[in-house]
């Protein structure tokens, strides 16, 4: 006897066998029982999720000997002669091959006559979509009103293709794809029936490459049988499916985090040489990525049965969440770039060395704090939760000046700086009591505005330095005029040149009134980003507001207009005075080209 494969030996006969359509099946279950049996139904979904298979089910139930049931005996002639595909009142049509209004008009003609050995006559349409628009319009009037004894059973993978006119004529049931646990406990059933030794990992493998169809799952686990001489092993299906050994991926992900180059260069030629696809190791990557940043929101939902479940935690808790999105965004764009990259090993390498210069030379570990600490010392700059907040006079200016902002200090323990490591430039430690301060300099302010500025523009992953509890007044005092201050404001691209180019009208406790030229200034994110850093610099939540006319010149913007064409001037007349112009006037008769002069530098 011939060999009958999996995906056609194990295919559902029966309602209650049809694996992950639940859905479905309840609404077609409870329609038979009551016999409010509709004449058009529409399946459908992607391959191998069951429509063909539910279609010949529901045809059972119809013309079942034991009368119109949910529960289809599967031993009379109807039942056994639609399994087999020869019942001649069941017919299934392809519309791929026959989508024609010739065809579909045949169909139709012989539809009006009485079945010949069953209770219903079943049209089963596969692929409908494929049908011309013409033989879409000549099976409308029959759909919506076909004679009694004639039901329509129509299934496509792509339903958008299908004219509205026919989908408001049926009963839609989108069939689901089949979740990776469904086909590893189906997969589970068929081969413990075969009598045929698996791993439960190497299940898990051929459900991940199914995508979600059942029978290529089937397809999958019937070439896995004769690839491992009936013995399904995990090793022997990576082997087959050509997929990345976790074990890989977890070095990979060490090497990117600590930032060492030849370790990543390392796998990737270990890929190479055992003839593993490299599209498919940037998928697992972001594959693993993904349960990564999952652990680190729902710490539960790590599967402990994962053999890599400990892994996935030590990676939760020391990589920073905004680096695991970077890593994950680099991994699938550069699973695309693949095919324009000289070869796939080129661009697998590119892609890990995109992920290390992202991080720098130090990597992406994130810091754990010292909890034998019990000082609050010292802390880099960038690691502090601190915002700046004016002192009292005299104000500081935003520049590398020697006045500071005091900040109060973060509340958790921080690691001590060595003993022979020189502070930050512009913190200074002072001893107060019970509770130690530091001062963080507006030079310290402008980097950390810089790198959220960065962030923003999607530059590098800094963690935006989150503010702390004031402890100084809540009025806002400029520390110079307007001009001169918002010049210096850590901003850029729109928002900068809102504050270049407004002038202060009035300063009212914690309210900024300014004046732009349009009205344009006033709008959108620039505000609400000026806003921010101006709350950032102050401690307090800063309010706006906005006048619009023509300035008077105290702008940065007219600021530095003027201080341009003193520039300017000034370079005239060095030009009108150096001696050797002068020679060169009189000896020779030279002119100086008006409008060619620039200063040598213009700032």
């Amino acid at each position: 006897m011939s060999y009958l494969v999996l995906a056609r030996k194990w295919r559902p006969r029966s309602f209650d066998t049809l694996v992950g359509q639940d859905h479905v099946v309840r609404a077609l279950t409870h329609a038979l029982t009551t016999q409010r049996l509709h004449h058009a139904w529409l399946f459908t979904g992607t391959r191998g999720v069951g429509k063909t298979t539910l279609s010949r089910i529901l045809a059972k139930s119809l013309n079942c000997e034991t009368g119109i049931t949910a529960t289809p005996c599967g031993v009379c002639q109807a039942c056994t002669e639609i399994d087999q595909g020869r019942f001649v009142d069941y017919l299934e049509l392809d519309a791929a091959s026959n989508r024609g209004v010739d065809e579909m008009t045949q169909l139709l003609e012989q539809a009006v006559y009485s079945p010949s050995a069953g209770r219903f006559k079943v049209y089963m349409i596969d692929e409908v979509h494929m049908l011309t628009g013409h033989a879409f319009n000549a099976m409308l009037k029959t759909l919506e009103e076909p004679p009694a004894h004639v039901k329509f059973i129509l299934a496509t993978t792509d339903p958008q293709k299908i004219p509205v006119t026919v989908l408001s004529r049926c009963l839609q049931f989108n069939l689901k794809q089949m979740p990776g646990e469904a086909i590893v406990g189906h997969l589970e059933n068929v081969l413990g029936h075969e009598q045929i030794p698996f791993e439960v990992p190497a299940l898990r493998l051929l459900g991940q490459a199914a995508a979600g169809s059942m029978r290529d799952a089937l397809s999958l686990t019937d070439q896995a049988i004769a690839y491992s001489a009936s013995n399904l092993t995990e090793e022997a299906v990576r082997g087959m499916l050509g997929t990345i050994d976790q074990r890989h991926l977890v070095r990979l992900l060490e090497a990117l985090q600590s930032g060492q180059a030849p370790a990543v260069l390392e796998i990737a030629d270990e890929l190479a040489t055992r003839g593993l696809s490299y599209r498919a190791a940037l998928a697992d990557l972001a594959v693993l990525l993904s349960r990564i940043a999952i652990a680190q929101r729902v710490s539960a939902a790590v599967d402990e049965a994962d053999p890599i479940a400990i892994d996935i935690r030590k990676f939760a808790s020391a990589l920073h969440p905004d680096v695991v999105q970077l890593f994950y965004t680099v991994a699938v764009h550069s699973r695309s770039e693949l095919a324009i990259a000289p070869d796939e090993y080129a661009g697998f390498v590119m892609a890990c060395l995109r992920m290390l210069s992202l991080g720098g030379t130090s990597g992406f570990a994130m810091p754990a704090p010292d909890a034998t600490s019990q000082t609050n010392t010292a802390v880099p700059v960038e690691t502090r939760a601190a915002v700046a907040t004016p002192p009292a006079a005299p104000a500081p200016k935003l520049s590398a000046a020697p006045a500071s902002v005091v900040a109060a200090p973060a509340p958790h323990p921080s690691p001590e700086l060595d003993s022979e490591q020189e502070p930050d430039e512009g913190v200074d430690f002072q001893d107060a009591g019970e509770h130690d301060e530091y001062t963080l300099s507006p030079a310290d302010f402008q980097r950390m505005h810089a790198a959220a500025d960065e962030q923003e523009m999607g530059l590098n992953p800094v963690a935006v330095v989150a503010p702390v509890t004031q402890i100084h007044s809540d009025t806002i005092i400029l520390p110079e005029p307007w001009g001169a201050f918002a010049a210096k404001l850590p901003l850029s691209g729109m928002s900068e040149q809102l504050a270049r180019q407004s002038e202060c009208v009035a300063v009212s406790k914690q309210q900024l009134t300014l004046r732009v030229p349009s009205k344009a200034l006033s709008e959108g994110p620039p505000v609400e980003r000026l806003r921010t850093v101006l709350s950032d610099y102050f401690g307090f939540k800063v309010e706006l507001l906005f006048e619009i006319g023509a300035g008077e010149g105290s702008s940065a913007h007219a600021l530095d207009l003027v201080a341009q064409q003193a520039r300017q001037d000034a370079a005239e007349v060095a030009i009108d005075q150096d001696p050797f112009v002068q020679a060169l006037i009189q000896d020779f008769g030279a002119k100086v080209v008006p409008g060619s002069i620039r200063p040598s530098q213009l700032n």
